[in-house]
């Protein structure tokens, strides 16, 4: 079965502990981030089968009320999307670089997803709003048609649902960018 996510954003640090709480109360889901993100914002990200996040995803939104600002629920999300989420990719080399730049997380992992579906690229990171404005991005690796198809696919992916800031290609990156990226 392939594994869903569900995201939740809320204007309220310590609202975000609670909406935390009550989708971690659902079984079966599985916590892969939830902390504070620029600008006084905080963000729940769990990961599960369908109807489990979406489970916790509804236990979530109740709790939240007024203080939510944003969720995504991604049924069946390319299993690269949580590792980049989590930092723990594994890019031995940088061959032809690729960014997209948003300003909602929501967007970003969406826009993750829908590369790394589109395209044969691996996804090297997604970081999201942490010492960053609020705004997001996902960087990924791969031959250069491919990025190229992969980053278009993403704001294709997302077009009209969140603002995108930048987009970039970086046909045969230089050795040394795996140092910046990495």
């Amino acid at each position: 079965m392939e594994a869903a996510i569900g995201l939740i954003e809320l204007c309220s640090i310590s609202s975000g502990f609670e909406v935390a709480d009550a989708m971690l109360k659902m079984s079966g889901i599985e916590l892969v981030e939830a902390h504070p993100v620029c600008p006084g914002k905080f963000i729940i990200l769990v990961t599960g089968a369908l109807s489990d996040v979406q489970s916790s995803m509804d236990a979530g939104i109740d709790m939240a009320g007024e203080f939510l600002v944003d969720t995504l629920t991604i049924p069946n999300v390319h299993s690269e999307v949580i590792r980049a989420v989590r930092g723990i990719t594994e890019v031995s080399e940088i061959e032809s670089l690729g960014s997209v730049e948003t300003m909602s997380v929501a967007t970003c992992i969406l826009a993750a997803d829908a590369a790394r579906k589109k395209a044969d690229v691996r996804l090297i990171e997604i970081r999201m709003a942490m010492g960053i404005g609020g705004k997001c991005y996902f960087t990924l690796t791969g031959e250069v048609g491919a990025v190229k198809t992969a980053v278009n696919a993403a704001c294709k992916a997302v077009a009209g649902d969140g603002i995108i800031v930048h987009k970039m290609v970086i046909p045969h990156a230089h050795p040394d960018m795996k140092k910046v990226v990495l």
